[in-house]
């Protein structure tokens, strides 16, 4: 028995490992030569040349007065819960800490949000947390109780987030903290105001966003030429970046309907249509015609809505094997091609079966396209995809016309147009994240409806001629914009 306290002895003090005694629950205090150490119903008495009195008789390594050493608590089973690893991971503005379990954790998930700070009790002892690189702005207390890891958590500025959540296979315990900066409120005028809030994905994402009772919401732009979004609308009090466009041509890519009049034609993808300041999105109802050189006309399809005869409006390959396709520069057939035929910029086609047109065509042969929204709205611009409907998640590419998802799956940022139950409507732009990403945080905010618009380095957010919105590098010019008049 003596052998064994021996090499416990020596084992211990080759590795153990001094805390201050607040840091383990412990009160520390001299009493007659004597070093007293007292916490969690336990008393410890050293006295310095001599050994330890209480445990009597203890082959435990020494302390140095307001240090103890943590092997001799473990030793004296002054800890009633299991060890735990730790492993430590970087996130944006926060930290992820990783318990490694000897078991499944025994509660349930949990978080906290918009607190200054906060304090933690883990069953576990998990010596390695008070190794933990804090982010700057984030003070951490951790203290090794008997029963529990104590940690207290304080954001300096700001507010602090944090998830606690378990994983399975094999058991661990995750925390994310955030520090996250304080939000912004700038009233703008009556009725409108700029804001910088966060919403969560549950990861917070940080939106930077005009909200707007009342006002006008023009569309603004003229199709083949670019610029940056605050030149579009000079006078707006804010200006949002708009729909798609070919970057090399500046042909917009969907329908853009501007006070009554089809400046671009539908691409099968949800727009965003309104009247004064009634908002909807869904699929454009659009009823297009191809008048031939008789005057007769016909109903055609428009781009993805494909019918026996299809106008298309953008530029790339058109038609399909086994038809034919018309290229039309103004009202003037210029050529007739075998499908699949390439598009340039500038000019549109008409599709249709090899042999079959519409009517009797030929080159120089006058050639018209003429559409309408059914029922009609005096506005329209074409985004997407739809993020949220009616207070649901409602994001799924594949129901719309995007040929390659790749676009839609980077992490950059992004802008949308939402509106909340009650008709507040927000012109946005996020930090980086993903469409799917920016619908769950939409939708903890409480967004109603809400419609992506093009993203990226398009992605912008004027208010009265200043860039609100975050962009590391020079906003992308653009062929259309939604700017917010005062009434």
């Amino acid at each position: 028995m003596r052998r064994f306290a021996l090499l416990l002895f020596f084992g211990l003090a080759l590795g153990q490992t001094l805390l201050p005694v607040e840091q383990l629950g412990l009160t520390f205090r001299e009493e007659g030569g004597a070093w007293v150490y007292q916490g969690g119903g336990k008393r410890f008495v050293y006295v310095p040349g001599v050994g330890w009195a209480e445990p009597l008789g203890a082959e435990l390594p020494p302390p140095q007065e307001g240090l103890f050493p943590l092997e001799a608590l473990k030793a004296l089973g002054h800890f009633r819960v299991p060890e735990a690893g730790v492993r430590f991971g970087s996130k944006p503005s926060g930290l992820r800490v990783v318990l490694d379990l000897p078991a499944p954790y025994p509660a349930e998930p949990r978080e906290e949000r918009g607190k200054a700070g906060t304090t933690l009790y883990l069953p576990y002892l998990a010596p390695d947390l008070l190794k933990a690189p804090w982010p700057e702005g984030l003070k951490a207390q951790v203290r090794l109780l008997p029963e529990a890891i104590e940690l207290a958590l304080r954001a300096e500025q700001g507010h602090l987030y944090y998830r606690l959540f378990p994983l399975e296979d094999p058991p661990r315990l995750v925390l994310d903290l955030y520090l996250l900066a304080p939000e912004v409120e700038e009233v703008l005028a009556p009725g409108v105001r700029y804001r910088e809030v966060y919403g969560f994905t549950p990861e917070p994402l940080r939106l930077y966003l005009v909200e707007a009772e009342r006002g006008r919401l023009l569309p603004v732009g003229t199709p083949g030429k670019r610029t940056l979004a605050k030149d579009l609308a000079p006078g707006a009090l804010a200006v949002l970046n708009g729909g798609y466009f070919d970057p090399k041509s500046g042909t917009p890519i969907g329908l853009w309907v501007q006070d009554g009049v089809t400046l671009s034609y539908p691409y099968g993808r949800v727009a965003l249509l309104w009247d004064g300041f009634a908002f909807f999105l869904g699929f454009p109802q659009f009823v297009a015609e191809a008048v031939g050189p008789d005057g007769s006309r016909v109903r055609v399809g428009v781009n993805a809505s494909r019918a026996r005869y299809t106008a298309h409006t953008v530029p790339g390959l058109v038609g399909r094997e086994g038809e034919e396709v018309a290229l039309v520069e103004g009202d003037q057939v210029k050529a007739i091609l075998p499908a699949p035929a390439e598009l340039s910029p500038g000019l549109w086609a008409l599709s249709f079966p090899r042999g079959s047109p519409p009517f009797p065509l030929a080159v120089r042969d006058r050639l018209s396209l003429y559409g309408r929204l059914d029922p009609p709205f005096r506005y329209a611009l074409e985004g997407g995809p739809l993020l949220v409907r009616e207070g649901r998640y409602a994001y799924d590419p594949a129901k719309e016309n995007f040929k390659d998802p790749r676009p839609l799956q980077a992490v950059a940022p992004q802008a949308a147009v939402a509106w909340t139950k009650e008709g507040k409507l927000w012109l946005l732009v996020s930090e980086p994240t993903t469409p799917g990403a920016l619908a769950r945080a939409l939708l903890s905010l409480g967004a109603w409806n809400a419609l992506r618009m093009d993203g990226g380095g398009s992605a912008q957010l004027w208010v009265k001629g200043r860039l609100r919105s975050p962009y590391t590098g020079s906003p992308r010019p653009v062929v259309n914009a939604l700017a917010l008049y005062l009434e």
